[in-house]
């Protein structure tokens, strides 16, 4: 026998994954995660029994449920299913996948639609943050077809506009959770920051890399990846994060000068494998890092007189919108804005085995 579960295939951003509404999962925890281990497909590196897509993009759950917060529509949980091990994690946010968080939540009734856009207040239980997704609905429905496009993502769909309030140290507990601009682990200078994702950004040239290279050559030097695991780790603690090696945080971001007339150019270690583009919260922290004078990406990012920071990645850039303000060294970040698009792609039932086997 087999149970099926109401489901939402979507991409969100770059990325791609399930979403479910909370009441339609096992409220036992570890009994959920065994069921979306089996929706997945996971652990196998092809998931080839399952919905997964063989990569952490596309092996992505959004858990979504109304809020008994007053001031806020939805309550959004991210998860990620890891591919080839047996393991579900909640240790981050996802701004991709949150993107089609407004649409899914205003098709399944939890959100009333406005007419012409609709503005979903989502509160992002991984991290208690809030953010606010501007859902395209003419005529009160959403719609998934519009003209804007983002890079690494074919073609064009509906604009999902994106606000981020309070992000800054959401995980960490600060922007700068060390306390410093600047730290050096392993002899490498790096900077610790968290604007909604902890990453740790790292120059390319630290490690004879011109920060240009593709993805799946950076994956194919095992030197490189364990250099950047063994900072990785030691850094976990210093961010107050504990111990992560069975955690997806924090990213391993390398940085270097811009080729397309962005700010910077980044290669994201997300943590094991190479993103394709970069995470839109990683996408955050890195342009607040091009912000604060004396990091790692001081003399390798440039940025003009305005808040609209161009972040390069391998397939593209993404455009970050940020408010950042100085007070006697201490840094606020008041605002983070982006451009998104979803696609729902297929609405129906995931089938797994009883008993998740």
């Amino acid at each position: 026998m087999q149970q099926s579960i109401p489901t939402i295939v979507m991409r969100g951003g770059t990325s791609k994954g399930l979403y479910f509404l909370q009441k339609d999962l096992p409220e036992d925890v570890e009994e959920r995660n065994r069921t979306l281990l089996a929706a997945m497909g996971s652990p196998d590196a092809r998931q080839i029994d399952g919905m997964g897509g063989a990569h952490p993009l596309t092996s992505k759950v959004a858990i979504v449920s109304p809020s008994s917060d007053d001031n806020v529509d939805v309550d959004y949980l991210f998860l990620q299913v890891m591919v080839d091990k047996a393991l579900v994690s909640d240790g981050q946010n996802c701004g991709n996948i949150l993107a089609g968080v407004g649409q899914f939540a205003i098709e399944k009734g939890l959100v009333e639609p406005d007419d012409d856009v609709t503005a979903v207040r989502i509160r992002m239980l991984n991290s208690g943050g809030i953010a606010i997704a501007r859902v395209q609905t003419p005529g009160r429905q959403v719609s998934y077809e519009g003209s804007a496009s983002i890079d690494g993502v074919p073609g064009t769909a509906a604009p999902v506009m994106i606000d981020f309030a309070d992000v800054a140290g959401s995980n960490c507990g600060a922007l700068l959770p060390t306390g410093k601009v600047v730290d050096e682990i392993d002899g490498v200078q790096v900077t610790c920051i968290d604007n909604g994702m902890p990453v740790v950004l790292l120059r390319a040239t630290d490690f004879g890399k011109s920060g240009y290279e593709v993805p799946a050559d950076l994956e194919a030097d095992d030197a490189l990846k364990m250099r950047i695991e063994s900072i990785r780790l030691k850094a976990g603690p210093m961010m107050n994060l504990g111990d992560v090696a069975e955690q997806t945080v924090p990213k391993m971001s390398l940085v270097a000068p811009a080729r397309h007339g962005g700010a910077v150019t980044t290669r994201t270690f997300i943590p094991h494998r190479v993103h394709q583009s970069i995470g839109v919260l990683g996408a955050t922290s890195v342009a607040a890092a091009c912000c604060i004078p004396g990091t790692v990406a001081e003399g390798v990012a440039t940025r003009g007189d305005g808040s609209v920071l161009h972040i390069e990645h391998p397939t593209g850039h993404l455009t970050v919108d940020i408010d950042l303000s100085e007070n006697d060294g201490d840094f606020r970040v008041s605002r983070s804005a982006l451009l998104r698009t979803a696609r729902k792609l297929m609405d129906g039932y995931v089938f797994v085995p009883e008993g998740n086997a």
